[in-house]
């Protein structure tokens, strides 16, 4: 037995290896360099360790995924964000809600919050040149994104910033909060997948360590309540599945793109009680996660929302998105036939996707919006990994991949490189999917003609 598992074990360790110094040494956004070698090394170690666990008995496969999951969670607190700053934020929306003030009140670089600075967020003197450091309008130094806009995050994602202030008020804080996320979804994705080997396909991701746990991102507390709720609704729990993913969408919104795929194959049938339930609840789940800040800040919940996506390039006449879309339409195309192609596969899902297993549409359809919309932030993609970890379409794992590509070179010829790229891999994976599949059940049927028939008589 021990030579199935040491295998594994010896990648595993030098995985985990590789992501503390990645983490430690990799480089920076200001010093890019170094970190594409390291990931790509952390790539083939990740690929290698995943091969071998398909050697390791299965008895032993949910402890040693389970310890693997801590291990490349551990490694990414071992240093300061090195790649995004926007755990800086969370830290400061958690310290102005514990102060008693709605985080959607105020931009950070209101003076009227001047009071709640403290030189983690607000070094004081120095040249303030870091590349996670920005002068204000009025000159002050912070490490607070876009400190002249009020905050873009929902409130279930506020109140889990709430939640981790306490535990350090810094950080260090959200950085270990976002561990014991990562480490959560591994759980729930072994307790879904009834102890799957394929829950390693989150839990050993190198991505986990830089996106959720050393960048710290929400998107984790997100890729856990859609894992928990997509849980639920294969097991026909319509309100809590309902309740999960509600709560899932007002952590990010993103997550709500996993809605068509609980509904699967609803279209293709009458109405049930079932499917009606699934919908209030999610819906009833969002409104009322809104309720308190509503009260206090009014439409201020929306936040930078608004200017966020005008920023990011999702009106008409940018072509900063939709990269693919962009060699064959015209830029004021661009986002109705995006919109139309995320709709037509969200439709094809709910009318041929099957509920016994929603976490397959969810895939298919979020994995597509994000090839049609072709982000340059990588950590969108953690939701497909938690998705693929689900449904074991490894390919789609290319996405998150072309993100990270893009986010580290940028530009509209890598943007569609990438993703080019990306799109290729998902549907050759595909294709020889299908082809081994139509294999095997060619070799089935002809085992089954050559046996001898029973004779009658």
């Amino acid at each position: 037995m021990l030579t199935r598992v040491l295998p594994c074990l010896f990648a595993l360790a030098a995985l985990v290896a590789a992501l503390a110094l990645t983490v430690t040494g990799g480089g920076t956004l200001d010093h890019r360099a170094p970190l594409y070698a390291w990931y790509a090394v952390d790539a083939g170690l990740f690929a290698l360790a995943l091969l071998l666990l398909r050697k390791v008995p299965d008895r032993q496969v949910v402890p040693l995924v389970l310890a693997g999951a801590v291990a490349v969670a551990v490694v990414g607190l071992l240093a300061p964000p090195r790649t995004s700053d926007d755990a800086y934020r969370y830290v400061w929306d958690g310290r102005v809600q514990a102060a008693g003030i709605s985080p959607y009140a105020h931009t950070p670089d209101d003076p009227a919050l001047a009071r709640l600075r403290d030189p983690g967020l607000w070094p004081a003197g120095g040249a303030c040149a870091g590349w996670d450091e920005r002068r204000t309008v009025a000159g002050d130094c912070t490490r607070i994104n876009r400190p002249a806009v009020h905050t873009i995050y929902p409130p279930v994602a506020e109140a889990w910033f709430l939640a981790v202030h306490p535990f350090g008020g810094g950080v260090r804080g959200v950085q270990a909060a976002g561990a014991l996320l990562a480490v959560a979804t591994t759980g729930a994705l072994l307790v879904v997948g009834r102890g799957s080997r394929r829950a390693a396909l989150w839990g050993w991701c190198p991505g986990v360590t830089v996106w959720s746990v050393n960048d710290a991102h929400v998107d984790t507390l997100g890729a856990l309540l859609l894992v928990a709720g997509l849980g639920c609704v294969a097991r026909r729990r319509a309100v809590g599945g309902g309740v999960l993913l509600g709560a899932a969408v007002a952590v990010k919104l993103l997550p709500g793109l996993a809605v068509p795929g609980a509904l699967a194959g609803a279209l293709s049938r009458r109405p049930t009680r079932e499917t009606v339930l699934l919908l209030g609840a999610t819906a009833g789940a969002f409104a009322l996660s809104y309720l308190p800040y509503v009260a206090a800040s009014g439409a201020g919940v929306l936040g930078y929302l608004p200017g966020y996506l005008r920023e990011e390039g999702y009106e008409q006449g940018h072509i900063d998105r939709f990269g693919l879309l962009a060699l064959v339409l015209p830029d004021a195309l661009l986002p109705w036939a995006a919109g139309a192609a995320m709709a037509g596969v969200a439709l094809w899902v709910m009318w041929r996707g099957d509920p016994a297993r929603p976490w397959s549409g969810a895939l298919l359809v979020t994995g597509a919006a994000l090839l049609a919309v072709a982000p340059s932030y990588p950590w969108y993609g953690l939701l497909v990994v938690a998705l693929v970890a689900l449904d074991g379409r490894w390919e789609w794992l290319a996405v998150p991949a072309a993100g990270l590509a893009l986010y580290l070179t940028g530009g509209t010829e890598a943007q569609q490189a990438a993703y080019g790229v990306a799109l290729v891999c998902v549907v050759v994976g595909g294709l020889l999917r299908q082809m081994g599949r139509a294999g095997t059940l060619v070799a089935a049927r002809g085992i089954w003609q050559a046996r001898p028939r029973r004779l009658e008589g």
